[in-house]
């Protein structure tokens, strides 16, 4: 993938990046010359340019039908089990013109018809860069291209209405559903992915939910039941998705020089799995 020259030191150089140091979040933008800070903040700003990840097309996972994938840097989480830990930082993923990206998503309109597919932008956190998604998804609406966001819904409040309205389905990931256990999961707290459920709730979109099964951090009956009752008051969840752990991630980690806090925890077996597939079942939802 090309990245966009705005007349910065590189590709890769820092851009849009909260800072974790008071908690809740802000602009860590030090690291540039004031002139071009500010061009780089005004792209980022405008949604014409994101700092991108990368990129992927896939089948039967992200949604429905062959989908592009686009994963954005940026992440405030500090998920024990992240296997993206690449994505955390903004500085670390390529500005890249929304113009590029387009054309890249128009060259598999067929294949998104055919298929039932579309475009989901997912991360990192891709509400770190809520005005490059708003743009992207109202181009795809008009487009004809499903749209669909991955978020952890933390930043759920940086979606707009504008945004929302062009948005055809979330996976919104529920980490847990204790607020110590999301707190020991995440860094943060549960309440904003609870409110942004409730808004999704409130104006009909569709959801997917996503809870990741990790022995000892999240199995826990009275925490998946804590889940079963956020998600049994949002009746617009299609589906529930029961994603057993895995290590895959780790080596990124350890490139990183990032102790991993999972090692050596082995992936839930097929025991545990329908255990916590029976509790979401018991509340009449369709689970995966």
């Amino acid at each position: 993938m090309t990245a966009v020259s705005l007349g910065f030191p590189s590709v890769s150089c820092p851009v849009v990046e909260m800072d974790d140091s008071n908690g809740e979040g802000g602009q860590n933008t030090a690291a540039l010359p004031a002139d071009l800070r500010h061009l780089e903040l005004e792209a980022i700003r405008n949604g014409t340019v994101a700092s991108v990840h990368s990129w992927e097309l896939v089948t039967a996972v992200d949604g429905p039908g062959t989908r592009m994938t686009l994963f954005l840097s940026g992440c405030l989480l500090r998920c024990q089990y992240c296997h993206n830990p690449d994505t955390w930082k903004m500085r670390d993923g390529k500005i890249t013109d929304i113009s590029e990206l387009l054309e890249r998503v128009k060259r598999y309109r067929s294949v998104f018809k055919a298929t039932g597919g579309g475009l989901t932008i997912s991360g990192g956190e891709p509400l770190m860069q809520p005005s490059f998604v708003k743009r992207m998804f109202k181009e795809c609406r008009e487009l004809g291209i499903h749209t669909t966001l991955d978020t952890s819904g933390f930043l759920g409040k940086q979606a707009s209405d504008d945004l929302l309205d062009n948005v055809d389905l979330v996976l919104l990931d529920v980490k847990s559903g204790l607020p110590d256990t999301y707190r020991e999961v995440t860094g943060r707290a549960l309440a904003p992915t609870i409110a942004f459920g409730d808004r999704l709730a409130e104006r009909g979109i569709a959801v997917w939910v996503r809870f990741v099964l990790v022995p000892g951090l999240t199995d826990a009956v009275d925490n998946v039941e804590a889940v079963a009752d956020i998600v049994e008051r949002w009746p617009n969840v299609e589906r529930v998705e029961v994603l057993p752990f895995h290590q895959m991630g780790e080596d990124k980690w350890d490139r990183l020089g990032v102790t991993y806090p999972l090692h050596g925890v082995k992936p839930p077996d097929n025991e545990l799995q329908e255990r916590v597939r029976s509790q979401f079942r018991a509340r009449g939802l369709k689970v995966y």
